[in-house]
């Protein structure tokens, strides 16, 4: 009787082990992959930094990112870079921050791929005059490769009923 208790306590203690050593890879695995998102919309600050930008994202032919404008739609790491170079790097664009709000993340059981998606709030300035996405929806998904996460494609939105609210409100500020 006495060896079943010790052999069940000692069960017990690997079996809580395991699982405690498993929450730990997965806060882990979580906190790189929110590292990742927060660096692939955050690189410019405090500069613009071509090597956090470009290192958030895969370097290959299966990066895809849907933007608000139909005409933005990113296929390929390349186009990515190409967008990037005219419209970020450029001294017109001026980042001024980023908020991310309501970030979920999850992990998929192999732990390899994770997917989120949270609300943004990012602003700057194109050529001295404002520019504000406010509640932006953005939705991801990331692939751990070789010990690293990279985002693998991302879609930004905005609800269409903000939008035409917004529109209308400036409509009647125009009248």
């Amino acid at each position: 009787m006495y060896n079943r208790i010790v052999v069940g306590m000692l069960f017990a203690a690997l079996v809580v082990t395991g699982v405690a050593a498993g929450d730990d890879d997965t806060d882990k695995k979580r906190a790189e992959v929110i590292k990742v998102i927060e660096t692939s919309i955050k690189w410019c600050f405090p500069d613009k930094s071509r090597e956090r930008l470009y290192g958030s994202v895969v370097n290959d032919s299966t990066f895809f990112m849907f933007q608000p404008d139909s005409r933005a739609t990113i296929d390929g790491f390349e186009a990515f870079k190409e967008f990037s170079e005219r419209v970020f790097m450029v001294d017109e664009c001026q980042p001024k921050g980023s908020t991310i709000k309501d970030l979920r993340v999850i992990l998929s059981k192999s732990g390899d791929v994770a997917w989120f998606s949270c609300l943004l709030d990012d602003w700057g300035e194109w050529a001295g005059k404002p520019w504000n996405w406010k509640d932006t929806r953005w939705t991801g998904v990331l692939q751990e490769t070789n010990g690293k996460w990279v985002m693998m494609q991302q879609h930004f939105s905005m609800a269409e009923d903000a939008v035409r609210a917004e529109v209308i409100e400036e409509m009647k500020k125009g009248e």
